[in-house]
């Protein structure tokens, strides 16, 4: 069982950044692809980015590519969402996940954290 805790969410000014970072406990982190999705109000869950176990490899939704990084620390068994250039449309609830292997299906995710929210201002 691997249980995450999101954290870094907040409010931001429009071109503004954030650093989101997810927490997980156990010792078979190294073990999942980890993902980044999010939910809007009134919007179903989307995904944002994902990297592979070993952090060699990441894909981005098209909406956020260019300016979110996902990476990941196998040793500190966290995984990063870093957000440049944010803007109103990128407020949601952004939640972190487990999987194997890596893939964009939010429904392949076997473990998510709470969420964390990210509010952007015009």
């Amino acid at each position: 069982q691997v249980q995450l805790v999101e954290s870094g969410g907040g409010l931001v000014q429009a071109g503004g950044s954030l650093r989101l970072s997810c927490a997980a406990s156990g010792r078979t982190f190294s073990s999942y692809a980890m993902g980044w999705f999010r939910q809007a109000p009134g919007k179903e869950r989307e995904f944002v980015a994902n990297i592979d176990r070993l952090g060699g490899s990441t894909s981005y939704a098209d909406s956020v590519k260019g300016r979110f990084t996902i990476s990941r620390d196998n040793a500190k068994s966290t995984v990063y969402l870093q957000m440049n250039s944010l803007k109103p449309e990128d407020a949601a609830v952004y939640y972190c996940a487990a999987a194997i292997p890596q893939t964009v299906i939010s429904d392949y995710y076997m473990h998510w954290g709470q969420g964390t929210q990210v509010t952007v201002s015009s």
